[in-house]
């Protein structure tokens, strides 16, 4: 359907600017239109029934609901990225963690759980795939290979976040896979944090890739998007079929705003990742700080892992500081200037929240002394920055 600029020795960064763009289909313009609509014509009847029992990734449109030319464009983009047969979008990175995993469970299914998961994927285990009469088990985000001990003939998935949430542990994905495929257990891995010029778990023996495209592939906190990435056709068929029984196509208007931002991307992830370990160093130094999170650190304990299998790192890490009342918490984050507080990250401004990470966590027993702070280190001048977090940690009052 569309112009293949690609080429077998293209970057990703070329892939980024041309891939999946047909300009002489839109009168020359650079972009395509946002395709807004629900109904889709066909002139006879040996048409529609060819688009309809088509490849529902390659053949004519026949509804709205089903797929646009936004929607392709964006999907094979991001298959292209991360070296897939196919993706999916979906309008929510929930709803790519949804149909990631429950397209391919039924009644008595078992699924194995990484502990340090995003809280709401561990809603759904909890609540929804509980009720589907599916049951989880959470496992440490260390395990390795030795997940093979906890696999049970009933269990059908195996899901990672690499690096988990909040504490940001970097799970062997390599190791995980390679027992999940000897098993014939689905891997998929959550790999917002990084994007795919970053990490390919697809090429670390991962099935399926979770992206959450609200993040830094939007890029200026203006959408609400979701991603499936499928390593075979025959994966990306089952989630896009489940993603279609549940309504859950992603609107034109969000892809047009998401490829936009990917056409950037890796400019900006540049920028995110050399501001980030400059703050995460610098904070590495401070005396109100017990320890940094950020896997790109020599010392953190993910780091031989992070570079094994990422190329860069993200501005996306936590801080625990030294044990001091919430009030003193809030005296450091009501005066931030540049560091707002808000949830989500990936965007171009910087964020910044309190944490309560542990209380959650069955698998792993993760405690900190200490108030758990996660920043996301955005677009603006680094020393700004600094300078920002320096009288935050004044208004301390930590001596």
């Amino acid at each position: 359907m569309t112009e293949d600029l690609r080429t077998p020795n293209a970057q990703p960064e070329t892939d980024l600017v041309h891939c999946g763009r047909d300009s002489a289909r839109q009168f020359g313009f650079v972009n395509a239109p946002a395709y807004r609509g629900s109904t889709v014509v066909h002139r006879t009847l040996a048409s529609l029934d060819a688009a309809t029992r088509g490849d529902p990734q390659t053949a004519d449109f026949i509804y709205g609901l089903l797929g646009t030319p936004n929607s392709r464009e964006l999907e094979r983009l991001l298959s292209t990225l991360d070296h897939g047969a196919g993706a999916v979008v979906v309008q929510t990175g929930l709803a790519a963690v949804h149909v990631s995993i429950a397209a391919h469970l039924t009644h008595g299914d078992h699924v194995l759980m990484v502990d340090t998961a995003y809280g709401p994927t561990r809603r759904l285990c909890d609540v929804v795939l509980q009720r589907m009469g599916v049951e989880t088990s959470y496992y440490d985000p260390n395990i390795g290979s030795e997940i093979a001990a906890l696999i049970r003939p009933n269990t059908k998935l195996v899901y990672m976040e690499s690096p988990g949430s909040l504490t940001f542990e970097i799970q062997d994905v390599r190791a995980i896979s390679a027992v999940a495929r000897a098993r014939g257990v689905l891997s998929v891995v959550d790999c917002t944090w990084a994007p795919a010029l970053f990490c390919r778990p697809i090429e670390l023996g991962a099935d399926l890739v979770v992206r959450a495209l609200t993040k830094y592939e939007g890029g200026s906190s203006d959408l609400l998007l979701g991603a499936v990435i499928a390593r075979s056709a025959e994966l990306t068929r089952v989630v896009k079929t489940y993603a279609d029984d549940l309504g859950s196509l992603a609107h034109p208007e969000d892809c047009v705003l998401c490829l936009r931002g990917m056409r950037s991307l890796s400019v900006r992830l540049k920028h995110h990742e050399a501001s980030a370990l400059r703050v995460a160093n610098w904070l590495e130094a401070r005396p109100e700080v017990k320890r940094v999170f950020y896997p790109a650190l020599a010392s953190d304990e993910g780091h031989a892992l992070w570079e094994r299998d990422f190329t860069g790192a993200t501005g996306l890490f936590s801080v625990e500081l030294h044990p001091v009342a919430r009030e003193k918490i809030a005296c450091m984050l009501d005066g931030m200037r540049y560091l707002r507080m808000g949830y989500s990250w990936g965007g171009f401004e910087s964020l910044i929240i309190l944490a309560e990470e542990g209380k959650g966590r069955t698998a792993s027993n993760w405690r900190a002394s200490g108030p758990l702070i996660r920043l996301h280190i955005g677009l603006e001048h680094v020393d700004d920055l600094i300078a920002d977090l320096a009288d935050g940690l004044t208004r301390l009052g930590v001596p």
